[in-house]
Order: C-alpha cells, then sequence, then structure tokens
C-alpha cells in the first residue's frame, strides 16, 4: 500500500457508506454549501427548509442528458441542509444541478417544481453561456450548469493593496466594453484578458481602482427586444440579472470555452494589484435573473421561494429594484449567503472592495420596511474576512427610499453621492441659487458625513447608468430611441446642457464650449474632498450619442473607442494632470471636513471662501462665482480653486499669501491647450500676485508656493 493510499484509509470520511443510483456515496458535510473536492469524491451541500426531497442531478460535461440522478437520502439531511459525498466522479468533467420537490403553493410562497432543474446558489462556475453573444441551445432543460471549481492558483505573494479610502481614484469600466472595439487593439476583446492588456494606460492616466460593473455570471441572451431601427438583436450588456453570485461571468474570459475563467479572472486582478490599482465589484443583491411570476425558474426560486424572495402576503414578489423581485436580504439564512459570497470573492479572488447597487434594499425587512439598525450592513461591516474591505453603497432604490447620507454606516460604508452629483451639474450648466450648496459638496458634504469623515463621500459627475460626461455637455434630452422602449426608459432629469446645439455640431464655438465644460466638471471633480469616480471613457469625451441607458448596447454606443485617446489627447491629457494634482496635494485628500479653523503653520484657514472679493464669497441666488482656498497642515502648498458658470468674466482678487508664498498657475480651462494646465511642480508664477482675470464659464486653480526649485509637495 501506497503511503498516500495508507492516508486515505486513515480518513473516516473516505469511505462509502451507501450506494445510491449505482454510485458509492456517503452524507457529506453540511459546510461548506456548494460542491467541494474532498478525497476521493466530491461533496455536494444545499440548503432547503421546505423541500421534502433533494435530487443531485449529474451530467457530463456538456451532455444534454443526465449521467445520473441521485436522490439525497433521508438520514442525509441535517437541519434543512441536504449534504452527500459521491465517490469516484471526474469532478473536471461533470456538470451537475439539483432537484428539488416539495409544496406548490404560490400563496404560501412555495414554487417547488421536481421537473425543474436547479443551478446551485453556491456554484463557483457556470456553464452554458462560456462564450459571449452565442446564441443558446433553449431547447435544453438545463440551461445555467453549476460546476466543480478547484482552489490551486497560484497568488504568490499578492495581497489586497489596501490602499487609504481618501487616496483612491476611482475608474468605472465594463470588462466587455472596455476592450471590445475594434480599435483596442488586445489580443482578446472584450475580455478579462484584453483589460488586462489596457493594464499601462490605466497606470498612465492615474487611477488606482477600477470598479468593474457586474462580472458574476449573468446572460446577456435574456433580453428580449431589439432595436427598433435595425431590427438587431439587444442585450442585457451591463449585468446586473445575476443568475449566479459565487461564479465569474465565463462570457468575459477568452478562456471562458475551456472552463478557465476563473483563472483569468485572477490573473487579471494579480496584475492589477501589481500595478498598484484595486478591484471592486459591483455586486448586485437587489433582485436576481428569476424575475416575478412570469419569470424563469433558475435556482432560489425552485429551491427555497419564500427564504430567498421578498413576498407580498398574496405570495406576489416585492419590487424595490423596479426589475420583477426583491432579495430577501434580511432573512438569517439570506444574510449568510450575502456573507458567503462577499468573503468568497475576497478570499479567493483578492478583490479589494464592493459597490452595492440599490443597497439601500439591503436595509429593508423582509415586508419591505425600513430597518434602523438593517442586520446585514452590520454583518458585512463587522466581519472578520471583509474587515478591510472597502463598502461602497449606492444608497436608494426603486422603491423610493433615499437613503444618501443616512445609510447605515457602522463605520465603514462610504456612499455614491448623488447631491455630490446634481449640484456640481447645475452649478456647471450655470442655474443659480447652486452655490451655497456647491460649497458644501466640495468640501466633503460635512452635512451628510460630519460623523463619518470626507471619504464616505464618493463624488461623481458620471456613470455607466446616465450621461457620459461628453453628452452631459452635448444634449439636453435622452436619445434612446435605439432601446426599444419608445425613449420612455432612463432618467429623465439628468441636469445635461447641450452648450447651444442638441449633439453631434460643426460650431467651432459651441464645440470649445463643451470641452471646456468636460474640463471645468473634471477640475471640480479632482479638486473636491471626497473620493473621486470617473466613468470610463470621460477622460476621451467618449459619447454615447444622448443615450442614457445603454443597458442592452453591446455596439459602439457603450464601448470605448481607443481611437479617441489620439482624437482627444487634449482632454487626456488634461485629466491625467489633474490626477497627478489631487496626488501631490494632501489637503485635498484630507479626511476631516475642514472648519475654517486657521493653520499655525501659515497663518490661513484651512479652508476660506472668496468671490470677485478676496474673502468675499457671494452667496447670494444670482452669483455662478465662487472660489476656495484650502491650506494643509505642515509646508503644503494653499491650493485656490475659482469656478466660475457665468457667461461672462470676472476680474478676481486673490487673497494675500503670507510666508513668501506667491501665487502659480496650474490650470485655467479657459485657455487654449497646451497652456490649460501644467505639470504639478511647473506651475507659472503670476506676473500680477494680486489679481486674474477668470474667463466665462471657467475654472482657474491655482497653487501658493514659495519659488524654491528644490521643494515640492510629495504625495
Amino acid at each position: 500500500m501506497s503511503e498516500a493510499q495508507s492516508e486515505q484509509v486513515l480518513r473516516v470520511d473516505a469511505y462509502p457508506t451507501h450506494e445510491v443510483g449505482g454510485y458509492r456515496v456517503r452524507a457529506g458535510k453540511p459546510f461548506p454549501f456548494g460542491a467541494n473536492v474532498v478525497p476521493g469524491g466530491v461533496s455536494f451541500s444545499v440548503f432547503s427548509d421546505q423541500a421534502t426531497s433533494m435530487t443531485l442531478v449529474i451530467f457530463k460535461r456538456g451532455e444534454p442528458e443526465p449521467m445520473a440522478e441521485l436522490e439525497f437520502p433521508e438520514e442525509f439531511r441535517t437541519g434543512s441542509v441536504f449534504a452527500m459525498t459521491v465517490f469516484g466522479l471526474d469532478h473536471e468533467n461533470i456538470e451537475y444541478g439539483y432537484r428539488a420537490d416539495g409544496p406548490y403553493d404560490p400563496v404560501s410562497g412555495h414554487r417547488f417544481d421536481a421537473r425543474q432543474i436547479l443551478s446551485d446558489p453556491y456554484a463557483r462556475l457556470i456553464a452554458g453561456r462560456d462564450v459571449w453573444g452565442v446564441e443558446p441551445d433553449y431547447s435544453r432543460g438545463y440551461q445555467y450548469r453549476s460546476r466543480v471549481c478547484l482552489q490551486d492558483f497560484d497568488w504568490g505573494d499578492d495581497t489586497p493593496l489596501g490602499i487609504p479610502a481618501e487616496d483612491l481614484v476611482v475608474y468605472e469600466t465594463h470588462v466587455r466594453g472596455f476592450t471590445r472595439h475594434p480599435s483596442s487593439g488586445v489580443t482578446a476583446p472584450g475580455t478579462f484578458a484584453g483589460l488586462r492588456e489596457k493594464i499601462p494606460y490605466l497606470k498612465e492616466l492615474g487611477v488606482n481602482c477600477i470598479e468593474l460593473l457586474p462580472v458574476f455570471e449573468f446572460d446577456e441572451s435574456d433580453n428580449p427586444r431589439s432595436n427598433p431601427e435595425t431590427g438587431e438583436k439587444l442585450f442585457d450588456y451591463w449585468g446586473y440579472n445575476t443568475v449566479s453570485f459565487f461564479a465569474p461571468k465565463a462570457g468575459y474570459a477568452a478562456t471562458g470555452r475551456y472552463g478557465m475563467q476563473g483563472d483569468e479572472f485572477r490573473t487579471l486582478i494579480k496584475d492589477l494589484h501589481a500595478a498598484g490599482i484595486e478591484v471592486i465589484l459591483d455586486v448586485v443583491f437587489n433582485h436576481t435573473a428569476e424575475g416575478n411570476e412570469q419569470g424563469p425558474t433558475i435556482s432560489f426560486k425552485g429551491l427555497d421561494n419564500a427564504t430567498y424572495y421578498m413576498l407580498t402576503p398574496e405570495g406576489y414578489y416585492f419590487n424595490f429594484s423596479g426589475t420583477g423581485n426583491t432579495v430577501n436580504c434580511n432573512h438569517p439564512v439570506v444574510r449568510n449567503y450575502v456573507l458567503d459570497c462577499l468573503r468568497h470573492w475576497v478570499a479567493d479572488y483578492h478583490v479589494d472592495g464592493f459597490r452595492f447597487d440599490l443597497a439601500a434594499i439591503l436595509g429593508r425587512s423582509p415586508d419591505g420596511t425600513p430597518l434602523p439598525n438593517p442586520p446585514l450592513l452590520e454583518l458585512l461591516a463587522f466581519d472578520p474576512v471583509l474587515r478591510h474591505t472597502k463598502l461602497i453603497a449606492e444608497a436608494w432604490d426603486a422603491g423610493g427610499l433615499y437613503e444618501v447620507g443616512n445609510f447605515p454606516a457602522y463605520g465603514r460604508w462610504a456612499e455614491w453621492n448623488g447631491k455630490y452629483r446634481d449640484t456640481v451639474r447645475s452649478f456647471l450648466k450655470g442655474d443659480p441659487g447652486v452655490t451655497g450648496e456647491l460649497a458644501t459638496r466640495i468640501a466633503g458634504s460635512p452635512d451628510l458625513y460630519s460623523s463619518r469623515g470626507t471619504s464616505a463621500s464618493v463624488n461623481f459627475l458620471t456613470a455607466h447608468d446616465g450621461f457620459t460626461l461628453a453628452d452631459l455637455v452635448s444634449y439636453n434630452d435622452k436619445h434612446n430611441e435605439a432601446n426599444g422602449e419608445g425613449n420612455n426608459d432612463g432618467g429623465n432629469d439628468n441636469a445635461s446642457w447641450n452648450c447651444g446645439a442638441e449633439g453631434p455640431t460643426d460650431d467651432p464655438e459651441v464645440n470649445a464650449l463643451r470641452t471646456r465644460q468636460m474640463k471645468n466638471a473634471l477640475a471640480i471633480l479632482f479638486t473636491s474632498q471626497g473620493i473621486p469616480m470617473l466613468l470610463a471613457g470621460d477622460e476621451v469625451a467618449r459619447t454615447q450619442q444622448g443615450n442614457n441607458n445603454t443597458y442592452c448596447q453591446d455596439n459602439e454606443l457603450s464601448w470605448f473607442d481607443w481611437d479617441q485617446v489620439d482624437d482627444n489627447a487634449e482632454l487626456l491629457r488634461f485629466t491625467r494632470e489633474m490626477i497627478a494634482f489631487r496626488k501631490h496635494h494632501r489637503e485635498l485628500r484630507s479626511t476631516s471636513h475642514p472648519t475654517g479653523q486657521v493653520r499655525e503653520n501659515l497663518g490661513l484657514p484651512d479652508i476660506s471662501w472668496h468671490g470677485e472679493r478676496a474673502w468675499q464669497p457671494d452667496w447670494s441666488a444670482e452669483s455662478r462665482l465662487l472660489a476656495v482656498a484650502r491650506c494643509g497642515t505642515g509646508d503644503d502648498d494653499v491650493v485656490y480653486v475659482a469656478m466660475n458658470s457665468h457667461w461672462e468674466s470676472h476680474d478676481l482678487e486673490l487673497p494675500a499669501l503670507p510666508g513668501g508664498r506667491s501665487w502659480h498657475l496650474f490650470a485655467d480651462t479657459g485657455a487654449e491647450a497646451p497652456h490649460d494646465i501644467r505639470t504639478p511642480g511647473s506651475e507659472q508664477e503670476l506676473d500680477n500676485a494680486g489679481k486674474y482675470l477668470i474667463g466665462p464659464r471657467s475654472v482657474v486653480i491655482l497653487v501658493g508656493r514659495t519659488n524654491d526649485p528644490d521643494r515640492f509637495d510629495t504625495p
């Protein structure tokens, strides 16, 4: 007997005790859930509280009919967990699912149907949608096949980077859209591998965190609509209809057809970390792809509908997500499911954080009532595995619950600051009565986050959901006709302004104003306190032609056009320098809200407000000019930012500087490139130290520093 055989026989759990359907089996371990390789076999464990019986269905990989159906013996059930170890399986070449039998009583919340084969909620891999866009064989009864996943990836010395939240520059992007365009020049367009080839671009841009739209397995084919003009099929492009929460999307992997999507995604994360870039996943726990009563049965609905979904007393689905169903997040079983899922992505994929879609739903009770102390949010905040993981909430939902500033944070959660977006957009348009709230937003929104610090605020002006930055300054109205919903989808309140012409134009004045407005937006974003988030492509004026809801557009409306990197090099350079400027001025990244307290080192307040006259801000309703000066501790520079959304120029009186400092010009969006911005540290001293003429609809950034060439503020 070999040493390995000797070791095996010493393991009690390596012996089969039963035979079911011709397979040697024994009772499995209830935990962990899912399919896990054990000595000699695979342990399958699945939860169902109301199922009367459970059957494991096994397929040879890719085969339409099962190779075995093994009913769990009654003695293999512990509590509400069915667990069985099956010996002798070639675990790399099988797919599996479950048949759960039980009552079909929708009024009571039960929808058991033993005819259905169900995906394992804990499946680490899913087969069936291995290559993006390939038309599925709908004649197959089991579309989303669970697979066994090995844990043999070599991470080397990789660990999460732990970049302080206040130092983050987040870049929101879509795995497929980032490199799918023919101009991307990568070897595997639209995949994790393709994105990996663009790491040098991200690094040069200066971002240190990418936030990926959903990468959990979803079905891009589940959109029944077509483009009304071209007849082309529309997709579920964004991926917010999750099919499986533990599995990376195979269609995002060049190696998905070989079942290697997990390792391809891990390789991407490992290389991003090596480049100093963190990875945040956009996760969707508010609803699933199973929809409402009319939707498909994929997994939860057939395993334990009453546990996993919020149901009305009549057995219908609550719909706080706007997409049919709502996950019952604060049911104890579901809470643990969410926790297990996030732990999986942190421990097995080294993910650095999560952005939670419609996170307000995570604070609702099973009957939909908002909870004052939501147990799920508290659980995630204090979990040991997630302890240093970044948690970001989209703090509202489709049921009208708006929690921006009031999201139960437990000292851990940050929020997408929708009020920042709305205020800065309104100011950029030139709306009256905005300067007061603008001051609050760029100072880190102390009215919302006074006890949580500035890094609780994720500042953004654009995101995947809405106009791009270029469209924000090119369209007054949305143009979503290609979505096939009669232009009724997408938000109507965009606070956008077309600068004088709707859509593309040859008018040089209009185009120059649009470029200036984009620079204004970027200048304000990167000099505001809080975590800045940039939508991929905004740095090169990516357009969606006025479509503010491209959830279904897998085409050039959504893809990053890499030709724009050259075509819009001026804006790209401006963005890079603004990001670099932020990194070189610690006062912009302070975690504390400014108070106006005088800094002893310079005799200036940490923050001061100015108008045309120094120290005299104009807070009136008709004011469209505001300047802010920030002074840090130690020997930091003073940073002065003047924002003019008025259509006229204004003479600025600059505040006097102490300690041999003088004003130096870093950026003036009203100037022609390349004089619109400089590299941090090479700012030019002003000829007239006391005054500066700010142009119409422009932002000016000055630094107050000495002329010592050896002195330069370091990050």
